[in-house]
């Protein structure tokens, strides 16, 4: 199916729409860049990405900003005409006159050898995928087109895993891909577009973008979450996929000074790790020093710790982080708190020891670009 758009407006200034209009104002709220820059747009082929494209399109066209997008895909290979959505995306790119790079990756398969579950491996491999591509191209920014549905999502389903305050802060708008990459992730529809908004805008362009049937799929819990919980909830609250997105930009304030206070306890709880041997680079803790500080701070920072020795922090669940706690009670050495993938945490003469487990190997293939 060939993508039908819009011819530009023939004007040399013409008016931007309303959506397009909000994406350019969130991109200067965000202080993304805006000019002489190669910009990494991650596009599915969905109502979301495809708008956020369009929207970009729209204000190249209208000289708003005057940036080089590449249109990224990645196939997870989970679905039967997975292959399509990919063809109509590359499509649609070279229609308008961008650059398109995409990939194929097995996602079960990918799974199956880490541990993790389909929606994790998938969205481990989609930002492998978005930051390997960024590194090619010499692009400093990603962007993804999570809306504010997508953060009502995510925040419901980090608290039924009872999560503290850091996961219940939801997605941010900008952030680093990960801790050592100087690539920023940044999502201009995160905070005020609805999925409504994004259909009606692909409407208005006369695009008609792809629909995944696994979004309709209640065994993925997201999907589940989005078409029995939320709706539910909405009858006690009209405007709850606000409210709680509300709630997360409160929790993510009181996060960020809690987490600088911890960033200092931890510093403060460092020892020399006297064990020449010892299985990771992560220094011990002085469980004295941990055990004066407030709870808040100290899960803080035993998170941070923790973080610091895997390079992740996956599977961690909050009563991973209480059982290390109550290695702090008494004054018994020689106790274990087992933590995800095999790793361990060891109370041992007044310190606290982290020893990695025998996490499986994945072997890491090359993208295919």
């Amino acid at each position: 199916m060939k993508a039908r758009t819009q011819s530009a407006a023939k004007s040399a200034h013409p008016r931007l729409s309303h959506f397009a209009s909000r994406v350019l104002t969130t991109w200067r709220t965000l202080k993304l860049p805006t000019t002489g820059e190669h910009v990494i747009v991650a596009v599915s082929g969905g109502a979301d990405s495809t708008a956020l494209f369009l929207a970009l399109d729209e204000i190249l066209r209208a000289g708003k900003l005057s940036l080089e997008i590449i249109v990224a895909h990645l196939d997870h290979g989970l679905r039967k005409h997975s292959k399509d959505d990919g063809r109509w995306v590359k499509e649609l790119a070279k229609e308008l006159g961008h650059e398109s790079v995409s990939s194929r990756i097995d996602v079960k398969r990918l799974a199956s050898e880490s541990g993790d579950n389909l929606e994790q491996a998938a969205r481990r491999a989609r930002y492998e995928f978005l930051e390997k591509t960024a590194e090619d191209v010499g692009s400093t920014l990603v962007l993804t087109a999570h809306t504010l549905d997508d953060q009502a999502e995510t925040i419901m389903l980090r608290l039924l895993r009872g999560s503290a305050a850091e996961g219940l802060s939801g997605m941010r708008d900008v952030r680093l891909l990960g801790p050592a990459s100087e690539i920023h992730l940044a999502r201009p529809l995160l905070s005020w577009a609805r999925r409504a908004d994004t259909v009606s805008y692909c409407g208005l362009r006369q695009v008609e973008f792809r629909v995944d049937e696994m979004n309709e799929n209640e065994n993925f819990a997201r999907v589940k979450v989005r078409k029995q919980l939320l709706p539910l909830m909405q009858t006690f609250n009209n405007r709850i996929v606000e409210a709680l997105a509300r709630t997360a930009s409160l929790l993510r304030e009181d996060a960020a000074t809690l987490s600088a206070e911890a960033n200092e306890l931890l510093k403060l709880a460092q020892v020399q790790q006297h064990d020449k041997k010892s299985e990771t680079n992560v220094l011990s803790l002085n469980v004295d020093v941990l055990s004066g500080a407030s709870p808040a701070v100290r899960r803080r920072a035993l998170r941070l710790w923790i973080s610091q020795a895997r390079g992740n922090l996956r599977r961690l669940e909050m009563t991973h982080l209480m059982a290390v706690e109550r290695l702090m009670e008494g004054g018994r050495g020689g106790r274990i708190a087992e933590l995800p993938d095999g790793a361990k945490v060891v109370r041992k003469r007044g310190r606290l020891e982290l020893h990695a487990g025998r996490r499986k190997t994945v072997e890491k293939r090359p993208v295919r670009l």
